[in-house]
């Protein structure tokens, strides 16, 4: 493998395996079917990590195309893990928004589980040290969003492997959003768990793409030998629901592609005192509160918004904000994949719902809206009464800083 460190990373084109194309490292375009990597290696036995000390760090969404998970495949085959990492909500994912299932020996394998979530890179080091691991191994499905905990998760297995001298493998997978970038970039003073270092709100980008921009831009000088095993047949362009992949959901409240579709956006409404949908059958695509009525979804309707139109809803969550409760809102239906943007639609929703229901909408009064849009300027110029194209206007660049800062650590087209 490819030793890849900060200074040399960009002339390091060999870190592509033998699964990755030469040259650019950028995939053609390609007809063929979409297949994760994970589909790939395991047709293979698993033989590309066979007689290596195996970390494995992923969750639910870590399945073959016939649903096996990657781990159980793994010792099907005669490659057994050493352990197994769990991120938010665990490695089986059994846990709610916020939490995780702790450390436990697997009951179907008897692989050791480790509690990844929340850990440092010194806390996460210590484990793979103590579990003997020499290789990390990450698959896990993101949805494309800097506040998604997973992309943070990797970051931070990626320095406790560069601290130890683990090798780190990524097995990659679709961005279900596609590969376009929108939004603010982080302000590193309201760097936390759900933004830990400057990227855009809707990074448009793979984990392999991530994990070499990771390690590229963030990690320290010291060594990291990295590689990413590329999903074959995707294009930045494409959508979940293009890829003939089945869905798996990633955490208990993105229950469908449609979800991830308006989640980079729509999941800021949890920095505010309306419910973002959590207890309802659709989290994210129904927003609002008691006493919100039609004058919600006339007024968005009025905006003409690309891509989306809005329906008028009235629903009772089953937990989080506002259980048992009947709650007035709007829910979103994405009509043109291409054409929406789930950042801009929800900036149109906080600032409508301000100016339709001024004793009604409000921000947590923890802020928590700083962190999830990465800085205080969007409470700010909410507040101030700014409009939509302001707002949306006052991070155009540097939106196009990122997406030219990325753009040498791109696979595919």
């Amino acid at each position: 493998m490819v030793s890849v460190n900060r200074r040399g990373f960009l002339t390091a084109g060999a870190l592509a395996t033998p699964l990755l194309a030469g040259g650019s490292g950028i995939a053609q375009a390609t007809t063929e079917a979409v297949a994760p990597a994970a589909d790939q290696l395991a047709a293979q036995e698993w033989r590309k990590l066979a007689g290596r000390r195996l970390g494995v760090l992923s969750n639910p969404t870590g399945v073959l195309a016939n649903l096996d998970h990657i781990v159980d495949s793994m010792v099907a085959a005669g490659v057994r893990p050493v352990a197994a990492f769990g991120p938010e909500h665990g490695f089986r994912g059994s846990a709610q928004a916020g939490g995780s299932e702790g450390d436990y020996t697997d009951p179907r394998t008897g692989i050791p589980v480790y509690d990844a979530y929340g850990a440092s890179a010194e806390s996460l080091a210590g484990m793979i040290t103590k579990a003997g691991v020499d290789t990390v191994v990450f698959d896990i499905a993101d949805v494309g969003a800097r506040f998604y905990t997973y992309i943070w998760s990797l970051y931070t297995a990626m320095a406790a492997a560069a601290q130890v001298g683990a090798s780190f493998v990524v097995l990659d997978r679709p961005n279900p959003v596609g590969g376009r970038a929108f939004g603010p970039m982080l302000d590193p003073a309201f760097a936390s768990g759900v933004g830990l270092k400057p990227i855009v709100q809707q990074h448009g980008m793979t984990a392999g793409e991530l994990a070499r921009f990771f390690a590229g831009e963030f990690l320290p000088p010291a060594k990291l030998d990295l590689e990413v095993v590329r999903v074959r047949g995707w294009r930045r362009d494409t959508f979940f629901a293009q890829t003939g992949l089945k869905w798996t959901p990633p955490s208990p409240n993105m229950p469908t592609p449609d979800t991830a579709l308006v989640y980079p956006g729509l999941c800021l409404f949890e920095g505010t005192v309306f419910s973002e949908g959590r207890g309802t059958t659709r989290p994210f695509e129904i927003i609002g509160a008691p006493g919100v009525d039609w004058r919600w979804r006339e007024a968005l309707t009025a905006l003409r918004l690309p891509g989306v139109e809005f329906r008028e809803t009235y629903f009772v969550p089953t937990f989080s904000k506002f259980v048992n409760q009947t709650c007035g809102g709007v829910q979103l239906t994405v009509t043109d994949p291409r054409s929406f943007d789930a950042i801009r639609t929800a900036v149109a929703m906080l600032v409508t719902a301000k100016q339709v229901y001024p004793g009604l909408f409000g921000w947590r009064p923890d802020l928590a809206i700083d962190k999830l849009s990465g800085s205080d300027r969007l409470r700010k110029m909410i507040d101030a009464g700014a409009r939509v194209d302001e707002i949306v206007g006052s991070w155009q660049a540097e939106l196009a800083g990122f997406v030219a800062r990325r753009q040498p650590y791109l696979l595919y087209w």
